[in-house]
């Protein structure tokens, strides 16, 4: 099978540019506004053309150009709009919120390249913001415009990321075949779930707010996970720990690996919390444990958020560990100050989720290979 391309709208720093480049895709161009997400997209693809700016601004001729195609010639269309304005954690969400609509200029841009395939990606909230509209909208408008398509919420922690993540995906084609999904290969009766140890536990110890710059590795790499995160990196690069206050590390001194608010004494809790529920905010202030799954990646590991806390040290994450959490490889350089980088980790999809997304496309495609010569075989014996 000759190789296929991608180009990458709203691709931030790369996730799901690096999970198709995993599988043998070669992805040709990414567009986004963020100028540091997009450095760091550059640095880690320097064979693919950055189109910075908003995506309103970023024509189909603009893409045809950069990566020297033709209309119907781009094999696959990723992207992940914006998903702030349908994300659970925005209790404001809705479409009346302009983030919403970006998914129309996905399939503005769909409609002038003409690719074979299409891969859009969001937040579980997107099927109930608006009562689905969106959903539908997209469905509608990706049907129309010759594409079977189907949608699936796929579930991070089954298919090897360490941390539970749902989203959702559309995946749709105007060839014919069908749309195949990866099937999970973690979880009861399959593999076990890769944990928070096997995710972080070779990189270096850091007191809170300490910032070594670059560092050596802690250990050999003790995880297959690792491995391969680690790949031929020497260095860890991105690995800080945010200063906090001296009340938050008090706070901590009480939460055990899987604690979380509830262990704090009473009077060591923000005046906010004094009143709460002990049912309600089960992440806040929590510590990962190293046997278990991380919470979802945020766009800032804020222990008021939730279960941030590293399981032995008492400090909240990296930006380099919430990447391993994504899955992102060492080799990926975030760029820009520490904040823009935990919001490019946080926003990401997860590429070995994205690698997965795209080898099921890929067997799709070879398996309608095989049975068109088949095929053809079958009518040559019937000809002699």
């Amino acid at each position: 099978m000759k190789e296929m391309t991608a180009i990458d709208l709203f691709c931030g720093a790369g996730g799901l540019s690096e999970g198709f480049q995993q599988a043998g895709f070669r992805v040709l161009a990414g567009n986004d506004f963020d100028e540091h997400a997009g450095a760091t997209f550059s640095l880690a693809h320097d064979t693919a053309e950055f189109l910075p700016g908003p995506i309103e601004e970023i024509s189909a001729d603009h893409l045809l150009k950069a990566t020297g195609l033709e209309k119907g010639e781009l094999d696959c269309l990723i992207g992940g709009p914006p998903c702030q304005a349908f994300s659970v954690y925005n209790h404001q969400r809705g479409l009346h919120d302009k983030r919403s609509r970006l998914f129309e200029e996905y399939l503005r841009i769909v409609r002038g390249l003409d690719p074979k395939w299409v891969v859009l990606e969001n937040v579980t909230g997107i099927t109930s913001a608006g009562k689905g509209k969106a959903v539908k909208q997209i469905l509608a408008g990706l049907s129309k415009l010759g594409y079977v398509v189907d949608m699936r919420t796929l579930r991070a922690e089954e298919h090897g990321v360490p941390q539970e993540r749902r989203r959702v995906f559309f995946v749709g084609n105007r060839l014919g075949l069908p749309v195949l999904w990866p099937q999970p290969t973690h979880g009861p009766s399959l593999l076990p779930f890769v944990t928070v140890g096997e995710a972080i536990s070779d990189l270096p110890v850091l007191n809170n707010g300490e910032d070594p710059g670059l560092a050596t590795y802690r250990s050999a790499a003790s995880s297959g996970f690792q491995a391969m995160m680690r790949g031929g990196s020497v260095m860890v690069h991105n690995h800080a720990a945010p200063r906090l206050a001296p009340i938050n590390l008090q706070r901590m001194q009480h939460i055990g690996p899987g604690g979380s608010w509830r262990d704090i004494p009473h009077g060591l809790l923000p005046a906010g919390m004094k009143k709460a529920r002990r049912c309600d905010h089960t992440k806040r202030y929590g510590r990962l444990r190293n046997d278990g799954l991380s919470s979802t990646i945020l766009t800032k590991c804020d222990i008021h958020w939730g279960a941030y806390i590293h399981p032995e040290q008492d400090r909240v994450l990296t930006v380099r560990e919430a990447a391993r959490l994504q899955s992102f490889p060492d080799r990926f350089q975030f760029r820009g100050p520490r904040t823009e980088q935990f919001v490019q980790v946080g926003n990401a999809v997860p590429p070995v989720l994205g690698k997965r997304v795209a080898q099921a496309m890929l067997r799709a495609m070879q398996a309608a290979e095989s049975e068109r010569r088949s095929d053809a075989g079958l009518e040559l014996a019937i000809a002699v």
